[in-house]
């Protein structure tokens, strides 16, 4: 029996796509201004399980893009802040959220084999090259985001196979990577078309200075500085990065519904 709060999805779907998506595993490597609209866009289409990773606090820089992120709750887990919201959306939903990041040197704690689905949205490149080669190792489905900052013409933003995005100059520098390691997988992308939005001039950045406004935790063993770590600060906006996280959810949807009509008509069921 379908939950009535699914019950507009189910007229477009069907039951079938919705019974897959209540039992499916989905776990969102960064809940930023791409993941956290993403995970919200799962939770709202009846995803059973989500599990949240991501190592920062709220920042007064995450209010204007990052859905968890409000003045009032300012140094507070992103994770944590993430999954209150989505246990109120979702009458079913199990979501566990970890306070952490995924490098290669831990990487088999997270046991991707475990899931129906990965989603990528972090910003380390070597991170990402890291869970790009393990889910396919794993053989689990992954839909991974590009560069949603410096770009404001949310109608350039497109999906394809990393080998297909054009012009995003971040998923030509993934595809560098992963032909130096030999990849030969592939994975679906999230990118955009527009060119690269540069910075307004005469703009000062404190991210990543002495004046930076991100929260310094006294006791937190896996907070990692990301702003210190880039080397540019690039400027973002909501519509384009809700956008981003929004067109990943919908592969995820869109896959199980591909899979349920699969099984409908007596076909293959593999997730991959």
């Amino acid at each position: 029996m379908v939950h009535p709060a699914f019950h507009r999805l189910q007229l477009l779907i069907g039951e079938r796509s919705l019974e897959i998506l209540q039992t499916s595993r989905v776990i969102v490597f960064g809940v930023g201004g791409v993941g956290s609209w993403c995970a919200e866009g799962l939770a709202r289409s009846g995803v059973g399980h989500l599990t949240l990773v991501d190592s920062d606090d709220v920042c007064i820089t995450n209010v204007n893009r990052q859905l968890q992120a409000t003045t009032r709750n300012v140094g507070k887990s992103k994770v944590e802040e993430l999954k209150a919201r989505l246990l109120s959306l979702h009458p079913k939903i199990t979501v566990e959220a970890i306070h952490g990041v995924y490098a290669r040197e831990h990487r088999d704690t997270f046991g991707l084999e475990n899931y129906d689905y990965v989603i990528d949205a972090i910003d380390s490149y070597t991170n990402k090259l890291d869970l790009i080669e393990h889910a396919h190792e794993a053989n689990v489905r992954l839909f991974s985001s590009m560069g949603a900052a410096s770009h404001l013409d949310l109608t350039r933003i497109r999906t394809a196979s990393i080998w297909d995005a054009k012009i995003c100059p971040f998923a030509k520098i993934v595809r560098k990577g992963l032909r130096r390691r030999g990849f030969e997988g592939d994975c679906q992308v999230v990118y955009s078309e527009e060119a690269v939005v540069a910075p307004v001039e005469n703009t000062s950045v404190a991210c990543g200075t002495h004046k930076c406004f991100c929260p310094k935790p006294d006791h937190d063993d896996n907070h990692v500085d990301w702003c210190s770590t880039k080397k540019v600060i690039n400027g973002s906006a909501v519509h384009v990065t809700a956008a981003f996280g929004m067109a990943l959810s919908g592969l995820v949807v869109q896959d199980v519904h591909t899979r349920a009509g699969a099984l409908l008509q007596g076909g293959p069921s593999n997730k991959t």
